[in-house]
């Protein structure tokens, strides 16, 4: 039987008067918002985007627009992988609740929306990197991606996930600009229209080793798909009002990190490749550094390996090699 991991959550509600903590990482969505002399202005700017997308999304019995308000939780996981009380930050993911002012019921989202992790940075910006820096084509190395799907099945399965969550997570992320998407006939009220990708991506097979599975959608009056990664059925196992919670949130976060895409002057047509060199495109006016964030991504991946990769490298391989 494969050695059993213990996980541990905390949570810090993401508000205008959200700070990262030590252990966050820097190059998350949220906590890159919340830096600089501008956080607070840019935390309030970019909720009152997301509450704006919530209502007008969920327009019925909501005649003033003001309805719905999102509130969002970081979710930190910690894992301990010998159970001496050592902890490694694993994960990061949000959940979002919507609070119904007319009904005075605030209620559960969906958890999941953003991820973030050491570990895949490590997979991304040190190893991936690595293996292919004497190389004459990009290539991948065997079993990219094993061990942080494995770590990831692993949590979502743990009786730590099912104490605090009632229903899997779904990842919303931007598409790909190396990809092209066509318009497909499929359309649901709430996540719009369903787009199909000519071809497998990097980032897919990855999340697919993390057991998720993927549909691209583009929702009504936006101007660009996302893609949703999901175990089970996503139009099935998910109300309209928390596939919203997801769409306002992510698709807000994608607006200020990809404008090119996300605040594009044009919608997404029948065949449709992102483009981040797009120049016609509109800015929120919220302050982003993204070549910090890239750079950021190499120096925590190579926190991860020090701190996680190598001092756990024989546990490590031994629990996945018997991981079921």
């Amino acid at each position: 039987m494969s050695k059993q991991f213990h996980y541990h959550i905390k949570r810090i509600r993401f508000d205008e008067n959200y700070q990262p903590s030590d252990s966050t990482r820097i190059t998350t969505n949220f906590a890159n918002l919340a830096r600089g002399e501008h956080r607070q202005e840019n935390l309030r700017k970019a909720l009152r985007m997301i509450d704006s997308r919530l209502n007008a999304l969920a327009h019925w019995d909501n005649p003033n627009g003001e309805r719905y308000q999102i509130e969002l939780d970081i979710v930190s996981v910690d894992i301990d992988v010998e159970g001496r009380g050592d902890h490694f930050p694993s994960i990061e993911i949000l959940q979002t609740h919507i609070l119904d002012r007319v009904a005075g019921k605030r209620l559960a989202g969906i958890v999941g929306n953003n991820l973030s992790s050491y570990v895949r940075d490590y997979d991304f910006s040190v190893l991936l990197r690595e293996y292919n820096q004497n190389r004459a084509g990009f290539s991948v190395p065997e079993q990219f991606g094993d061990l942080h799907g494995k770590l990831f099945q692993d949590f979502i399965h743990s009786d730590t996930y099912k104490q605090h969550f009632n229903k899997p997570p779904v990842i919303c992320l931007s598409v790909s600009d190396n990809k092209i998407y066509q318009r497909s006939a499929n359309q649901h009220p709430v996540l719009g229209v369903e787009y199909l990708p000519n071809e497998s991506s990097l980032t897919e097979q990855y999340f697919k080793r993390m057991g998720l599975n993927v549909r691209y959608f583009m929702p009504p009056n936006s101007v660009a798909p996302l893609a949703f990664y999901f175990f089970g059925d996503l139009l099935s196992d998910y109300t309209n009002l928390e596939l919203i919670g997801t769409i306002s949130t992510m698709e807000t976060f994608q607006r200020i990190y990809r404008p090119e895409i996300y605040n594009a002057n044009s919608v997404a047509g029948d065949h449709y490749q992102p483009d981040l060199t797009h120049p016609d495109h509109s800015l929120t006016q919220i302050t982003y550094d993204r070549e910090e964030r890239s750079q950021l991504a190499i120096k925590q991946g190579k926190f991860a390996e020090e701190h996680f990769i190598k001092p756990y490298q024989r546990i490590l391989k031994e629990w996945s090699a018997n991981w079921a």
